[in-house]
């Protein structure tokens, strides 16, 4: 067995959950196009301001006559009975990609609530980490650099070591706030500012693997790397 590397010579790999390891943009689709009928909103706008805000800052643009507590307790028990009964898969290389990590060397950081990550995770088979950072661990979410923040801290990792794995423009945002690598996936041209593009998942497993086995970072270059 390989012996583990010291704390100060270590790598870390951050992971966003959805749209990044589990395909759920169906389901994400299906759960805001449900809540939109409920409420008499066309549902194409409503998932298109939802893309890019948080829940209670969507319900405040697209209804701002309603009760945004009961718009926010309609959109979870939508999202949980999805989590029940939804189709989900994970992404090609996500299983192979989180067994071959070593423990206490990745995390989750998600918007979503940890109950429903970890039944999607249930369901498609995929390990969870020791840290999961969620929606109701931190007041501040991405892009705000607090998420990643607070993951590289619970794994004793300092953000320079940390490399930030995406496919939203606001997680991405999030990682280069904290100060962290930021590869970008699942998206068929690369996200602002990302210094990696891969099209799919499966196409960076190799990369991220290798970037977690070696040792210390070298300084990061300023602004984004030619895309793969």
């Amino acid at each position: 067995m390989t012996e583990a590397r010291p704390n100060a010579a270590m790598r870390y790999v951050l992971f966003d959950a959805d749209g990044t390891l589990i395909d759920a943009l169906n389901n994400q689709r299906l759960v805001w196009r449900t809540w939109a009928e409920r409420y008499g909103l066309e549902p194409d706008e409503v998932y298109r301001v939802a893309l890019r805000t948080r829940p209670m800052e969507t319900f405040a643009q697209i209804a701002p006559d309603q009760d945004p507590q009961e718009c926010l307790a309609a959109l979870h028990e939508l999202e949980d009975e999805d989590v029940r009964t939804g189709v989900y898969a994970a992404f090609d290389g996500a299983s192979e990609l989180l067994q071959a990590l070593q423990p206490g060397t990745w995390a989750l950081v998600t918007s979503n609530y940890e109950h429903r990550v970890r039944g999607r995770f249930a369901r498609t088979e995929l390990p969870v980490p020791e840290v999961l950072v969620d929606a109701a661990a931190v007041k501040e979410g991405k892009p705000s650099p607090v998420p990643y923040l607070q993951a590289a801290e619970r794994l004793g990792a300092q953000p320079e070591d940390c490399l930030v794995i995406e496919d939203a423009p606001s997680g991405v945002q999030s990682g280069l706030r904290a100060g962290m690598t930021v590869w970008n996936v699942n998206t068929l041209t690369a996200v602002d500012g990302a210094q990696r593009h891969f099209g799919t998942l499966r196409d960076a497993v190799g990369d991220i693997l290798a970037f977690a086995s070696a040792g210390p970072l070298p300084p990061r270059p300023q602004g984004p790397a030619t895309p793969k």
